[in-house]
């Protein structure tokens, strides 16, 4: 087994204060560290300020770095991460592992990192510029690199997966970023895991027929003797007297009986040192796991297009049925890089087998039978894509493979002559070409549809239709004939099959590069599965753009022979993503996989789905014209409840909902959009019921997204409402002649909560007057008149004086509307109105409400009526205020018909002064007293702000309806039934010390003799709490 090195500076395995070492149920995972608990004998080894420390997102200033940890996936988990970046030279910040031993031919190192910040701000950057992270490994005096970050990545937690090979003796890994001049980059990692990094065990155990006995007591399978990989650990079964029978070419003098055809391009000779790090070259051999070591490659450069086709053959040899091939294969760089292994004769030249793809930066191992009736070479060829690398090692033969003596020898058949096409075409099947990004597109282009042949949409009765195995372990992808009816599979399917690479891990196929897609875009399959609950099969995107690999599916062992058709959402997406397929079972009993009838639907970017103009939607059936943003960090879920509450349509219905809580949710992100809609030549209304319920919620936009232009925010709502569905409405402006999108998107401020969508209703003509308004978005339709100018504005982006943060979210960045009441701009006596749009009474008294906020030195005065049919009614003036702070204003509005809101600001004359308003808030029933409330309509003024800076939480607004998410009393103590609202706090989120959760009343004016009374309800003992 891998484990560190005991000394002084290392971990010992189990718990303890140096960090918490775990093991994997799933694949043997006998050193893993996920720094809750300590660093685990990781090391910062830098020599400047530049360095690694372990930290939380709670740590850090909310909106740099990671918002949560890996491991828990919440603020509260742990990891390490770089710190104190360099401003004006390269610097590079290092992180070194214990000593440890003994790693075998098996291991995989995965971690999770989260880069970010970036270069913008650096003028004339090139690629090698950029901030690069990198894993390398140190042993027998040198250091050899295993993985560096890809080009393109987006923000949020990714893995990585580097193979480390055979290592005999003690090794260390690094972990390093460098970043260029005045580069602002960070990077975090967390749980970093080990799988199959031990050596086999030595025991007593008694082998199989067809296993032999290391010197160490283990038993390797006697087909992987003189194979190039030491699997015994000892080197017993790659022992040079037990192999002189086979012959291995590890070109490290020369190419031995191989001959490679002059190019170009041609098969090269090199070695890492050589070579250098550019990314997609092998950073060392598989030989001797050295840059010193050499290996033949074939290379293209970044934007050249393909490489052409290099040629490698053997010697000619004699008719056999018992001759194989084992080759080291290195692809990586590029989707579009092929391996080809044929045998030729002077009659033929027949495939054997292929490997197309990017299998990631590590040498994995192939094996080729030759079976042949007349004399034969060995042919291989490469082609590097698009800046990727073809490289292979260690050709092994077996001793079935004779030379042919005395007779002519096999001559290669000519290459293919040079495409028709220029470069960045594909040829159509039928003649012509096309561009090449016009292949996989989801749309025939060539006049026979020859462009989407080949792209992962078939029966497999014809071939893999584009499908191509990228595994590197012991299973893989492969077409199989269908041996007996079967309810979900016919004919020929892909199915998982034995593989030859030396790793252990899962299997995955992939499609060629495809894209774009459209929001509608599935892709349907039919699969079977038989396998315990070990043993799954899933679907995941990638996508080259965003540097993304998403889980769109998966579906696990049951035991028992399972499957179905299922459709998998892809959304809409730009070109170039890839869709994959990752299978793994326990093929040594009667477990299996298949996976057949593989269809694209609604893909093309173009198409209109039915209900693509349908925005009116109550959920109960689907979802409408709305779909999920497939690329957003999280998702909006179609259901009915699951602890939230129930729907607000029927109160037992489908809703959508996000939980930011859930395990799949990380990132900051989840979008749910339409497609794109005609434009539209008049104003409609949009309305909605949300739900904004928990003690750390974020934040819910409706966003307008015309083509080609910034999208726009038509409304926003920032932190709990409570468990309560809110109607809310929002005009949709005419957008012209440009088509649209309308977009609902839920930005996560903390982990615990949910964000609830139902029954929205589009209608013609603008919405009336807004019954809430935060001035977050817009101005809510409020007027403005007189001499002075009333406008909205932030702390941090206004012209005008106003106060230091909104009352909506405390903070600089949240909105107000504003008037300055300087001389300069409201001299003394003159008036700034601000009229609201008419509001229609719904029941016979209504309570208006505001929050106002004065300057501190001449503010002049505000005045608030109350304007029906003409008519004005005072209903507050203010011209000082007590305190710095927000204040609130209320009145009860008894109207006998549409009435409208009148803000009426008067200079006094003074230098500097303004008034600012927010929060305006319209409710059934009369205004109670200030801070006097039974909570049934709304809050009445008392909030609850969080702060996931400070980690206080906020208090929630619910009825005695149960919540298996919110639980409460099922009474309230005002009406005595679950139909009663009262405010609550589930105590149990609180955590560690140092949280709280803040219920405040708006200010209050000074009294000498005042009594609050309320009513609590607690299901925990008194002494564990403070109030």
């Amino acid at each position: 087994m891998l484990v560190p090195k005991v000394d002084a500076g290392s971990p010992r395995m189990g718990t303890g204060p140096q960090g918490y070492l775990r093991g994997s149920a799933v694949l043997g995972t006998p050193f893993t560290c996920d720094f809750e608990d300590g660093d685990c004998g990781w090391q910062d080894v830098g020599t400047s300020t530049y360095r690694w420390v372990r930290g939380r997102a709670s740590l850090a200033r909310w909106g740099t770095g990671p918002h949560s940890d890996h491991t828990v996936g919440t603020d509260l988990g742990s990891f390490l991460v770089t710190v104190s970046p360099p401003a004006k030279t390269v610097a590079t910040a290092w992180l070194r592992s214990p000593e440890m031993q003994e790693a075998a031919a098996t291991c995989e190192i995965r971690a999770w990192y989260h880069l970010s910040g970036s270069c913008e701000g650096t003028q004339g950057l090139n690629e090698m510029e950029q901030p690069v992270l990198r894993l390398d490994v140190a042993y027998r005096d040198e250091v050899v690199g295993l993985w560096q970050n890809p080009e393109r990545s987006s923000k949020g937690w990714h893995q990585l997966v580097a193979y480390l090979g055979r290592i005999a003796g003690q090794f260390q890994l690094i972990f390093s970023l460098t970043q260029p001049p005045a580069c602002g980059a960070e990077v975090a990692l967390d749980d970093i895991i080990f799988r199959n990094c031990g050596l086999p065990g030595p025991g007593q155990q008694d082998c199989g027929a067809q296993e032999s006995r290391c010197s160490r007591g283990s038993c390797v399978a006697q087909h992987r003797l003189c194979d190039g990989t030491d699997d015994c650990g000892d080197g017993w079964d790659e022992d040079t007297t037990r192999c002189k029978s086979f012959t291995n070419c590890s070109f490290e003098r020369d190419l031995c009986n191989w001959e490679a055809e002059p190019g170009p391009p041609s098969w090269d000779r090199n070695t890492s040192l050589n070579l250098g790090a550019l990314y997609g070259f092998p950073t060392r051999d598989h030989s001797t796991n050295s840059r010193a070591g050499f290996f033949l490659h074939v290379n293209s450069a970044p934007n050249t297009g393909p490489s052409g086709t290099a040629q490698l053959s053997s010697p000619t040899f004699q008719a056999t049925n018992s001759c194989s091939l084992v080759l080291y294969c290195h692809l990586h760089g590029s989707a579009n890089s092929n391996l080809s292994i044929f045998y030729v004769t002077n009659s033929t030249k027949q495939l054997v087998r292929e490997r197309t793809g990017d299998m990631g930066s590590c040498w994995f191992r192939e094996r080729v039978n030759f079976s042949v009736t007349e004399a034969f070479k060995v042919l291989i060829e490469g082609v590097a894509g698009n800046g990727g690398t073809v490289a292979i090692d260690d050709l092994i033969l077996s001793p079935g493979c004779v030379k042919e003596q005395g007779k002519s020898p096999v001559t290669l058949p000519s290459q293919a002559g040079a495409s028709p096409c220029a470069a960045g075409e594909v040829a159509c099947d039928s003649g012509g070409c096309i561009a090449a990004e016009l292949a996989c597109d989801f749309n025939n282009t060539c006049t026979d549809g020859s462009d989407e042949k080949h792209c992962g949409a078939t029966t497999f009765e014809s071939g893999a239709g584009g499908w191509h195995d990228v595994s590197v372990g012991h299973l893989r992808w492969g077409l199989q004939r269908l041996a007996e009816p079967n309810t979900f599979l016919t004919g020929s399917f892909l199915a998982l099959q034995e593989g030859e690479g030396q790793m252990v891990g899962a299997a995955k196929a992939r499609t060629p590069l495809l894209g774009p897609s459209g929001p509608t875009c599935t892709m349907e399959m039919s699969y079977r599965i038989q396998s315990g609950p070990q043993g799954f099969l899933a679907v995941r995107i990638l996508d080259h753009t965003t540097g993304t690999t998403q889980l769109a599916w998966h579906t696990q062992g049951r035991g028992v022979t399972a499957g179905e058709r299922v459709r998998v959402p892809l959304g809409e997406r730009s070109r170039p993503f890839q869709v994959e397929l990752l299978a793994l079972v326990d093929l040594q009993g009667s477990a299996s996989v298949g996976v057949d009838n593989v269809t694209f639907e609604q893909c093309y970017l173009s198409v209109v789905a039915p209900t693509a103009a349908e925005l009116t939607c109550s959920f109960e059936r689907d979802m409408c014209g709305w779909y999920q943003d497939q690329s957003s960090d999280f998702k909006w879920v179609h259901n009915m409840g699951q602890g939230q509450g129930s729907d607000h349509t029927t109160g037992s219905g489908y809703f959508l909902s996000v939980d930011p809580s859930a395990l799949w949710s990380r990132g900051q992100q989840a979008q749910l959009i339409t497609s794109r809609q005609d434009p539209a030549a008049a104003p409609r209304c949009l309305s909605f019921w949300y739900l904004l319920a928990g003690p750390q919620i974020g934040t819910l936009n409706l966003k307008l997204q015309p083509e080609g232009e910034e999208e726009t925010v038509l409304w926003t709502c920032r932190g709990t409402q409570g468990s309560i569905w809110h109607r809310a409405w929002a005009t949709l402006p005419a957008t012209g002649q440009k088509p649209y999108r309308v977009a609902f998107e839920v930005l996560r401020d903390g982990f615990l909560g949910d964000v609830g969508l139902d029954d929205l209703a589009l209608t013609a003509g603008p919405c009336g007057a807004e019954l809430s308004c935060s001035f977050e978005a817009e101005g809510c339709g409020l007027a403005a008149s007189g001499q002075g100018t009333w406008q909205r504005q932030s702390n941090g982006t206004g012209t005008t004086a106003g106060p230091a943060a909104d009352h909506t979210t405390g903070t600089a960045a949240g909105h107000y509307m504003v008037v300055s009441t300087g001389r300069d701009s409201l001299p003394a006596g003159h008036r700034a109105v601000l009229t609201s749009q008419p509001y229609q009474p719904s029941v016979p008294a209504q309570c208006l409400a505001f929050w106002y906020h004065l300057s501190a030195r001449t503010p002049g005065s505000l005045g608030v009526f109350v304007e029906q049919s003409g008519v004005r009614r005072k209903v507050l003036s203010v011209s000082t205020m007590e305190g710095t702070g927000w204040h609130r204003g209320h009145g009860t509005i008894q109207p006998d018909g549409d009435w409208q809101v009148v803000f009426e600001a008067v200079g006094a004359g003074g230098d500097h002064g303004y008034i600012a308003l927010d929060d305006l808030h319209v409710s059934d029933g009369a205004c109670p007293e200030p801070a006097s409330c039974d909570f049934e309509q709304d809050m009445c003024g008392w909030s609850s702000p969080s702060d996931p800076h400070l980690h206080s939480f906020a208090w929630g607004w619910k009825s005695g309806v149960p919540l298996a998410k919110y639980p409460g009393p099922e009474q309230d103590h005002t009406l005595g039934t679950r139909n009663g609202h009262y405010v609550h706090f589930d105590t149990s989120v609180l955590g560690a010390g140092g949280t709280s959760a803040l219920l405040e009343s708006q200010p209050l004016p000074a009294a000498t003799d005042s009594c609050l009374r309320f009513w609590y309800h607690m299901d925990i003992p008194e002494h564990l709490y403070h109030l």
